[in-house]
């Protein structure tokens, strides 16, 4: 076993969550190292004077994990499913948005006319001020709704055309989020996002939970944290179901599965709509931290991001979601990193005027991580881990 780690020798092992005891414990140092960034070093002083993470890489880190729970989304139905989908935007939106309008207050919003530029009436947003308990799954069942309305038009494509159709969807999303005024706000301005208030506490401001202080962004990091736990377990148990088996064989051949007496309409109906409820969380969460939604932010550069996502983190894997959501959010931060470097600051400008300012820069970069993971590492970040961790576990017999 030691020099053939990937080896399954019996069938517990290979249906199980955690396939050894290795990995249950570093499932396990690192949530714990999870609550300890998240806690700011706070919960125990292990040594004087530790400055806790800045607000700004908390804000990040809750970024990450709600959207690692899209990227877990997209993953059932495009990595096992082998569903191409560039329509996860129009998903996200759908979940954002509702969560607004149950979760958010009544108000009005000035109309500029947009030839001359003056005030011709108001926008009343629609609002019901429900709990997060509510808005949250709602935000949820809704985009899961619409993927099943979808699903029986998708079900019948594969490939470019599934592709095309579901890019429709995108442009389809952003005229009705522009149009639909009294519920998304039109274009521009927008509308507020929902309150985050679960069970009376408020998770937008600081004070006591359960005795501890945190902060809201400290808030919504475990809020994130706790729901990226239970949902990718969940999506880790539909990987190894039978529905998980049977999306792969439809993945890998899908006139042979047919032939084996899968239903290929049943079972992509069920990745195309457990993907979409997970999109509608995602997106109800992940403007939360924004506090406002416009429907310019839900366009087809969103989607790019989510299929870069699971492609530099690696298709068909919980692991590689994460990695691969963590590695496109904290992306621009490590670019501007690099334009403070002496040797790099001349290439590379924070100014927009400059020659290669940080946002081209990160776009390029963006484009070669795609381009580079899917030549030379076809399974992402997941897959050079799994080298990684092989190695050394067959060290010092490389066979």
């Amino acid at each position: 076993m030691r020099l053939r780690p990937g080896l399954v020798t019996d069938y517990r092992s290979d249906a199980g969550v955690f396939r050894s005891v290795t990995q249950r414990v570093w499932f396990g140092v690192l949530l714990v190292v999870a609550v300890y960034l998240g806690g700011g070093g706070r919960f125990w002083h292990f040594r004087e004077g530790f400055v806790p993470l800045s607000s700004e890489m908390m804000i990040l880190l809750v970024y990450a994990l709600f959207a690692s729970i899209g990227a877990l989304g997209l993953n059932i139905v495009t990595g096992m499913g082998g569903q191409v989908s560039l329509g996860h935007a129009f998903f996200l939106g759908l979940g954002a948005y509702t969560a607004a309008i149950l979760g958010g207050v009544e108000a009005t919003r000035p109309a500029v006319d947009a030839v001359t530029g003056q005030q011709i009436t108001e926008v009343v947003l629609r609002g019901y001020g429900l709990d997060m308990i509510v808005w949250l799954p709602a935000a949820g069942l809704v985009a899961a709704l619409a993927g099943l309305i979808v699903a029986p038009v998708a079900t019948r494509l594969r490939g470019l055309y599934l592709a095309f159709v579901t890019l429709g969807l995108v442009f389809l999303g952003e005229h009705i989020f522009r149009e639909a005024k009294t519920l998304t706000g039109g274009a521009g301005n927008g509308r507020p996002t929902a309150e985050a208030r679960l069970f009376g506490f408020s998770l937008d401001d600081d004070g006591e939970v359960l005795g501890i202080w945190l902060t809201g962004k400290q808030k919504l990091f475990f809020l994130g944290l706790i729901l990226l736990l239970v949902l990718g377990l969940a999506a880790k148990n539909l990987f190894r179901s039978r529905v998980g088996r049977a999306l792969a064989a439809i993945r890998d051949r899908d006139i042979a599965a047919e032939m084996m007496g899968i239903p290929l309409a049943r079972y992509k109906l069920i990745a195309f709509t457990v993907s979409s409820f997970y999109a509608g969380v995602a997106g109800a969460l992940y403007w939360q931290v924004v506090g406002r939604l416009t429907a310019e932010g839900f366009s087809f550069l969103l989607s790019i991001k989510y299929i870069a996502m699971i492609l530099i983190g690696g298709v068909a894997t919980v692991s590689g979601s994460i990695m691969g959501a963590f590695f496109i959010v904290f992306l621009p931060k490590v670019v501007e990193l690099l334009a403070g470097l002496p040797g790099l600051s001349h290439v590379i400008s924070k100014d927009p005027m400059g020659m290669l300012n940080t946002g081209q820069f990160e776009q390029i970069l963006f484009g070669l991580f795609i381009v580079g993971f899917l030549i030379l590492e076809p399974m992402g970040m997941y897959g050079i881990w799994i080298r990684v961790r092989n190695y050394w576990k067959g060290w010092p017999f490389s066979y």
